[in-house]
């Protein structure tokens, strides 16, 4: 879609697609870990979702850091119940592209994670990136655990003062907690891994996420 077409508004609830109760088949196996995508997930590991614009790029970006235990492309932030990419780029779910990221702490802190989803991404576009635009392709971080929640607010106040002396407009991430993540199609699963010239319009501001960035 040409960059300089507005997105839709997000809807209502009552103007939400209705969806199913009926989640969508997929295999639950990994095309690159070989740990597989579906819960449960090992003890002791936490995980998050990130929205970066199109999840095929977003996905590629964690699914080879050390401590990464596994990931999934899908849709959370909407009212639709296990919508499918067509009804998410219809722009009447209310969902965002996010990726699903679980990690053990142990081996890999959150913000290093933090880190690579600021840089990787231009959080200041609102509902699009690049040329991508959609309320589908707005920026997020969705996650339940309360100390997570709050690095990831202080990141996104700190890393928009870097961005600020850039240039930049304000961050327009939306962080919350309580989204309900829905698997997307099969297909869409490490996708880019499954086809390496596949398209991918992630792309970063060039403004480094400084080290210490979480206190």
């Amino acid at each position: 879609m040409p960059f300089w077409k507005k997105a839709k508004p997000l809807p209502s609830e009552l103007e939400a697609l209705p969806g199913r109760t009926t989640p969508l088949a997929i295999s639950g196996r990994h095309y690159v870990l070989p740990s597989p995508m579906l819960p449960p997930y090992p003890a002791g590991s936490q995980q998050v979702l990130f929205g970066m614009g199109c999840f095929w790029g977003a996905e590629r970006a964690f699914w080879g850091l050390p401590g990464v235990l596994t990931t999934a492309a899908g849709y959370a932030g909407g009212f639709t119940k296990n919508p499918t990419y067509e009804e998410v780029c219809s722009g009447l779910t209310g969902h965002a592209e996010v990726v699903l990221v679980v990690f053990n702490p142990e081996k890999i802190q959150f913000q290093d994670l933090l880190r690579i989803f600021w840089e990787k991404h231009d959080p200041t576009q609102g509902m699009r990136q690049g040329n991508d635009v959609g309320t589908q392709y707005r920026s997020t971080i969705y996650v339940d655990d309360e100390a997570l929640l709050s690095q990831s607010k202080t990141s996104a106040r700190l890393y928009a003062q870097v961005l600020a002396k850039s240039g930049y407009e304000a961050i327009t991430t939306e962080i919350t907690s309580g989204p309900v993540f829905y698997f997307a199609e099969e297909e869409h699963q490490q996708y880019l891994a499954k086809n390496p010239r596949g398209y991918c319009g992630l792309g970063g501001t060039g403004v480094a996420c400084p080290l210490g960035l979480v206190v």
